[in-house]
């Protein structure tokens, strides 16, 4: 007999291995692209050779992410047939949709233009390379765009009903599917975090010249144009964040209870709770720190309404796991041949909770004969683990108004013409390169575990998705992708390293132009000569 939460354990640890993995790639393709256009715009308006060389230099390094982000996305999708297969056979025809309009529309979009932004400059005009570099952050875009679709889905399923003759959810509404309120939130939030964790790298990167004191023109622009989206893209971030809460508080009131470590329903508006040890055990949160009414207004955007604590969130749960066993019940009734009226309409008015139902099949065959231990264990079940979710949930806000100080501030001095003395700012935007990246793989914690005991929430259980496997496969797969994700890593860190030492003068040979008097510079264009660390202070992009 294979153990089947084995199987389950293993399969939830593959993919959530490879979809870390591959969302390494993914924030810096969407956030670089756009940032290619804004400097090939402005070598497009001005006729400026340094904007080209810019656009060149960065688009190089996005390129080497982007064929990265290739490799390590594809095996994602194939899991969901390999080590998902129930999963598949029960909500394809929705899930499958969006992703492969995302391969027709967005993904060729993207992978036939990419070409050309490397391959086109001596046989494209100016405006048309500069359509070419758009349509790739497009196509990027786009990619993510249906891809969330499918995930805000998995989240909040609409635009589909259970077909009791197939076994299986179909397809009701793609409209409904689209503007998934879930989805949308999702999208704009994920997207404006790739934009912050380009932001960061270009800035990093350029903060290391301007601390070494070469390529140092290139450099300041470069810092310019990513502290500036930089900072627009931190506060959309926040500002998304806000409205991620709302979406919650309306779609997803477990995961926002969970969050917040709220144990119990408390008189509106709730407070938020900023510091604490939440214990799971006890279902209490120890030395918490709460910030009175903000939880409530973030929530429900109003002061009169509850938000809903973990202890009544479960009674409601228990109601619904029996309305479940009932609806289970209705269904084996028309699966034995009883397609009468009175029959259909019985699980029309129950087939709602049938999702809840399908939770005690962990623990029993006979779901309308379950016991009240099982009910009870069912229960317990709907709710995930509580620490982990408020500690990545703290880490990602921690980070994202460090943030907002690092491109706040950079943006300050710039506009000062004061950014060379600050040393220390340039110290830590090269050290907080990588801290977008850790951010955002805890938003996905937070989004993906939160979710937990289902793939397709109140529809269906995690433990019913799985393939039928064996461990020993899994446990070699596993091993295989680890090895082979960690192999394209350490490759795309050598290769953005080697790259990034090179500098933008590699992109020219011998002495690099702006340090040869600017013979090379654009119309009207007037260029700083070369810089060191005792005359820095007056210059600026």
């Amino acid at each position: 007999m294979v153990p089947i939460d084995e199987v389950v354990s293993l399969s939830r640890l593959q993919f959530a291995v490879t979809a870390l993995y591959h969302f390494l790639f993914v924030p810096l393709t969407l956030g670089l692209s756009w940032i290619l256009v804004i400097m090939e715009s402005v070598y497009v308006m001005t006729g400026n050779q340094i904007y080209k060389d810019m656009t060149r230099f960065w688009g190089k390094l996005f390129g080497i992410n982007f064929a990265m982000g290739v490799a390590t996305g594809i095996t994602l999708e194939f899991q969901f047939g390999t080590n998902w297969s129930y999963y598949s056979h029960y909500v394809g025809d929705i899930f499958g949709t969006p992703l492969a309009i995302e391969g027709l529309m967005a993904f060729f979009l993207e992978s036939t233009f990419v070409g050309l932004f490397f391959f086109g400059w001596d046989k494209l005009s100016r405006k048309q390379h500069l359509i070419v570099t758009v349509l790739v952050a497009l196509g990027s875009n786009l990619s993510a765009l249906w891809i969330l679709i499918a995930n805000g889905w998995m989240n909040n399923p609409v635009g589909a009903e259970f077909n009791f003759e197939t076994m299986r959810m179909e397809l009701v509404s793609m409209t409904d599917v689209i503007f998934n309120p879930v989805a949308q939130v999702k999208f704009v939030h994920t997207v404006a975090a790739g934009y912050v964790t380009a932001s960061m790298f270009v800035l990093g990167v350029s903060a290391w010249y301007l601390l070494k004191a070469r390529d140092t023109a290139f450099a300041l622009r470069s810092f310019a144009v990513a502290a500036g989206f930089g900072l627009a893209a931190t506060l959309s971030v926040i500002v998304l964040g806000d409205e991620s809460g709302y979406t919650a508080g309306e779609v997803n009131k477990v995961k926002l209870a969970a969050i917040e470590a709220e144990w119990d329903t408390h008189p509106a508006p709730a407070g938020l709770t900023l510091f604490g040890l939440p214990n799971d055990k006890e279902e209490r949160t120890d030395y918490a720190v709460k910030i009175p009414y903000v939880l409530g207004l973030i929530a429900t955007r109003s002061a009169d309404m509850q938000v809903l604590g973990i202890k009544d969130l479960k009674k409601e749960h228990e109601a619904r796991i029996r309305n479940g066993m009932l609806a289970y019940a209705a269904l084996t009734k028309l699966k034995s041949g009883d397609k009468s009226p009175e029959a259909r309409a019985e699980f029309d008015k129950l087939k709602k909770d049938l999702g809840y139902g399908l939770l005690l099949k962990k623990y029993t065959n006979k779901v309308v004969d379950a016991t009240p231990e099982q009910i009870s264990m069912a229960v317990n079940d709907t709710i995930p683990k509580v620490a982990p979710l408020f500690w990545s949930f703290r880490g990602m806000v921690a980070l994202g108004f460090l943030f907002l100080f690092i491109f706040s501030a950079s943006f300050w001095f710039l506009a000062r013409k004061q950014l060379a003395p600050q040393r220390w700012l340039l110290r830590l935007a090269v050290i907080s390169i990588p801290l977008p990246w850790i951010a955002a793989e805890l938003g996905w914690i937070v989004a993906e575990y939160g979710r937990q005991p289902w793939t397709i929430a109140g529809i269906l259980p995690t433990h019913l998705s799985a393939s039928s496997l064996q461990p020993g496969s899994l446990y070699f797969s596993l091993a295989g992708f680890i090895l082979f994700y960690t192999f394209l890593l350490v490759v795309e860190m050598i290769l953005m390293v080697k790259y990034a030492r090179l500098g933008p003068s590699s992109l020219h040979t011998g002495q690099y132009y702006w340090e040869n008097k600017g013979k090379e510079s654009g119309p009207g264009d007037v260029l700083p000569p070369p810089l060191n660390p005792s005359a820095n202070a007056g210059n600026h992009p």
